[in-house]
């Protein structure tokens, strides 16, 4: 069987199978066994593939087919420019997200550190260290099993030379094994509302990790509980930056006003779509 007839039975598969993005899927999935590139499909589509690899092509196909995320197979996702190792116990990185990097980058100056809070993969904390000078960062998270990935992406990046500056990991339930001071927080928490994640797609509700998404009765749980309670850990003028969802704007915006931030801003995706809350910590 060649490359391009291989590729064509595992679209057409995915698309029985009602996947979106089957045709992407389907070639991804076809590189990663093949370890080719985009343009093979048009460029070498008549050159035979082996039956090993045919084999597992259609073992992953068969994997996606019921809805394991891409990702999850491949073990890999892009953020940022970066490459990041990727599985059940992390969110996927979303390119919505790279909205919130993007925008603490604009705060990030040489020397600062910086604390992520429900640090998931390090995809957050690691992106800005890459892209600063001299910058240490502190990635915390509930889960041991997402901060033994957080740690590998380091160890990954700074085998490859994209990471040099100083970064931890620490366990904690949010603060409470939390010590300094830092100039820039950064966090995505779990705030998809509890009775919304029955609804979401089995991609997302059935293999990414549960207590990274959920954001209990309202969804706004952790912003609450990180507003309020990280005053202690912050230098005067130190930023803040949460992602949000689409509809959280305002009341994010209102937590932080009052608990003494000031020039809180809400700021849109490329979609156009309310992602990110800043502010300035005005206490002590």
């Amino acid at each position: 069987m060649n490359y391009r007839a291989l590729y064509t039975e595992g679209q057409k598969q995915l698309e029985a199978s009602q996947i979106e993005e089957a045709s992407l899927d389907a070639r991804l999935l076809l590189e990663h066994i093949c370890h080719s590139e985009r343009n093979d499909l048009l460029a070498h589509g008549d050159r035979e593939v082996t039956e090993e690899q045919r084999t597992a092509y259609l073992a992953l196909i068969e994997k996606r087919s019921s809805h394991i995320p891409l990702q999850h197979l491949t073990g890999v996702q892009e953020f940022m420019g970066l490459e990041f190792k990727v599985n059940e116990h992390v969110l996927i990185p979303r390119q919505d997200t790279e909205t919130l990097v993007e925008e603490a980058m604009k705060r990030v100056h040489d020397g600062m550190q910086i604390l992520d809070m429900c640090t998931g993969s390090g995809c957050i904390l690691l992106s800005l260290l890459h892209y600063s000078n001299d910058c240490t960062g502190t990635g915390v998270d509930l889960s041991w099993d997402a901060l033994a990935v957080a740690r590998e992406n380091a160890a990954r990046l700074r085998e490859k030379g994209e990471l040099r500056s100083e970064v931890s990991f620490l366990q904690s339930d949010l603060f409470t094994e939390v010590r300094g001071k830092y100039d820039v927080l950064v966090s995505n928490p779990p705030y998809i509302q509890t009775q919304v994640i029955r609804g979401l797609m089995p991609e997302v509700r059935e293999h990414e990790p549960l207590m990274a998404l959920d954001g209990r009765e309202d969804g706004l749980y952790f912003y609450e509980k990180i507003i309020s309670q990280c005053g202690d850990y912050l230098n005067r003028g130190a930023d803040v930056l949460f992602e949000i969802g689409y509809d959280q704007g305002a009341q994010v915006k209102k937590l932080m006003e009052d608990n003494q931030f000031i020039e809180v801003q809400v700021l849109q995706d490329l979609a156009g779509l309310d992602r990110v809350v800043a502010g300035t910590f005005h206490g002590l």
